[in-house]
């Protein structure tokens, strides 16, 4: 059974930090494009950033510069980590392995 855990998300001061991890199990991971991709209230999911298998990045206008995402073949893991974070990045944070989400992790980024 495929599972990804996403974790590591929170509420934030703007301007301030967060690292998202996503830990996949049940499915080789290594060979395989992985995303995350957002969903804020009222607004379509998007995508945020994507690793491929061979470390290839692509990265959204919005975020680039300030966010950056890695992967861990080892672990099984891949992360995002997010800096000088807006409010307007606030919504639900999702990892995405070929057809598997993961249960999602909530960003809010507020004084």
């Amino acid at each position: 059974q495929v599972q990804l855990v996403e974790s590591g998300g929170g509420l934030v001061q703007p301007g301030g930090s967060l690292r998202l991890s996503c830990a996949a199990s049940g499915i080789s991971f290594r060979f395989s494009t992985m995303g995350w991709y957002r969903q804020a209230p009222g607004k379509q999911r998007e995508l945020v950033a994507s690793i491929s298998s061979m470390g290839l990045t692509n990265i959204a206008d919005s975020v680039k510069g300030r966010f950056t995402v890695s992967r861990d073949n080892a672990k099984n893991t891949v992360a995002l980590q997010m800096n000088s974070l807006k409010p307007e990045d606030t919504a639900v944070y999702y990892c995405k392995l070929q057809n598997w989400w993961g249960q999602g992790t909530q960003v809010t980024v507020s004084s």
